[in-house]
């Protein structure tokens, strides 16, 4: 299939689905993908995928493990009927924090749970983005205030729940209730997913040993935030819960079914590629931390070594999801003008930050997971793209360890620039073998399936909030 021209690089390309397309448009209206936005750094640890329960035994003792429940009966949050819950978020947008809050703001109501939700510190700017965030809220029934209100402090007080969603939201404690954050704390439950270091504030987290207890993502994670605020802010963390988060039904209805229409329409009409081209993709929110550049070196590493080996393959594209020029202004130009000295204009697509990355997932054969430094949270696109059948290239470090099993589901490579070479050969690897990327992808969904469903999610999180409310009763 004949390509267009290459466009100049300050004009990348931005791919436009057309509304012709009726199976796309479905996907839109049915799926919000959380994936790509999800938590930032997460915490170093080994180059292999740990076991959940070595985890917990070895690194965090006080950590409380919460099962995999299979084959419930009824809804699990049923408990939750009628309950007054507070979700407490530091923003309203589309990274993976608040869309995680809104996610449970769903399953709440799903059960007629009374659910209010405040953002703090909300900004007088309105833009599309919080608009359509804030009807879709509305629209499930989710009341929103403001979170200096005096009715907002009303509700707190009287709520059976209130969750804190990321460190961050905990400036809320002191700066609106004050003086009456006491009466609060009992009943807190705090919903972590940073690992950057600057989160590690005494003013953000100071009550965190006061309050009911901790949710956080992934096993790494909860080891880093009990030895950080151990040593560095001499506290400790109050009972821990790790809760592995789950794909949507809506998610898993599209990717389990016929996507080649959906797939060759986003190949053909968006990034114009080949039906037999091989797409390796990073979905994130570019940024240095998510380790676009260095997935672009490595990217060009692998057509070097094809090329100095004369390997036949297919036409290869790197294809890089979570563009906002805006946003990121001096860290894109460094990847354009890293594409413009490299001569692979044509090999490289930029897709514009999206609410719905579904299509890509289904357009693209390979899912680079290369956050930096201590790796992602949990990276929820991960087990996104492994509901698609898609092998996972993952950096070794964060919670990407306890989904991707190396070898099996995917193939790991080291943080940083000794990352670089290892991810372009584990690039080579799957671009010369069909069958075990094909293998590897038929693995990951079946992972997904075992472990990582919006029902095993719905079911870990009701252990913790059925433990929480208990010992709310008991610490006021």
């Amino acid at each position: 299939m004949a390509k267009p021209p290459p466009s100049s690089l300050s004009h990348a390309r931005i791919p436009l689905l057309t509304r012709r397309f009726v199976l796309l448009a479905f996907v839109i209206a049915v799926s919000l993908s959380l994936g790509f936005f999800l938590c930032r750094s997460a915490a170093s640890c080994n180059p292999t995928a740990t076991s959940d329960a070595s985890i917990q035994h070895e690194t965090v003792p006080k950590l409380v493990l919460v099962p995999t429940v299979h084959d419930r009966s009824g809804n699990p949050l049923q408990f939750m009927r009628n309950k007054l819950v507070l979700l407490v978020s530091h923003e309203l947008s589309l990274s993976g924090g608040p869309l995680l809050l809104m996610e449970l703001a769903f399953l709440l109501r799903g059960v007629n749970s009374k659910v209010v939700w405040i953002a703090y510190p909300k900004t007088d700017e309105e833009n599309d983005v919080t608009n359509r965030l804030e009807h879709k809220m509305l629209n499930h029934g989710v009341e929103l205030l403001n979170a200096k209100s005096q009715e907002a402090i009303d509700v707190a007080l009287k709520s059976d729940l209130v969750v804190l969603n990321t460190a961050v939201a905990g400036k809320w404690l002191d700066g609106v209730l004050k003086e009456k954050v006491h009466k609060v704390l009992p009943k807190v439950l705090w919903w972590i997913h940073e690992m950057r270091g600057h989160y590690f504030k005494l003013d953000y987290v100071k009550h965190l040993p006061y309050v009911a207890g901790a949710m956080i993502d992934s096993y790494v994670t909860a080891a880093y935030w009990k030895n950080r605020t151990s040593e560095r802010l001499k506290i400790e963390m109050p009972k821990t819960y790790v809760v592995h988060l789950g794909n949507s039904k809506e998610l898993m209805k599209v990717a389990e079914g016929e996507i080649s229409a959906l797939r060759e329409h986003v190949r053909h009409q968006d990034l114009h590629v080949g039906k037999e081209d091989i797409l390796f993709a990073l979905i994130n929110s570019v940024s240095r931390g998510k380790g676009q550049d260095l997935f672009l070196q490595a990217f060009y590493q692998m057509l070097q070594i094809i090329k100095s080996q004369k390997i036949k393959v297919p036409p290869l594209h790197a294809v890089i999801v979570g563009s906002d020029m805006n946003a990121q202004t001096k860290f894109e130009l460094e990847l354009r003008n890293f594409v413009s000295r490299k001569g692979i204009q044509d090999k490289v697509h930029f897709v514009n930050k999206t609410m719905n990355v579904t299509p890509y997932l289904a357009a693209i054969d390979v899912l680079v997971q290369n956050s930096q430094a201590r790796g992602e949270c949990f990276g929820r696109i991960t087990i996104e793209a492994m509901a698609f059948h898609l092998p996972v290239l993952g950096t070794a470090a964060g919670g990407t360890t306890e989904i991707v099993v190396n070898g099996t589901t995917g193939l790991l490579h080291p943080p940083g620039k000794e990352g670089i070479m290892p991810l372009a050969r584990n690039m080579v690897d799957l671009a010369t073998h069909v069958e075990r990327r094909v293998r590897m992808g038929r693995k990951g969904y079946e992972r997904v399936k075992e472990r990582f469903m919006e029902h095993h999610m719905a079911d870990r999180i009701a252990d913790v909030l059925k433990q929480v409310l208990t010992t709310s009763k008991e610490l006021s």
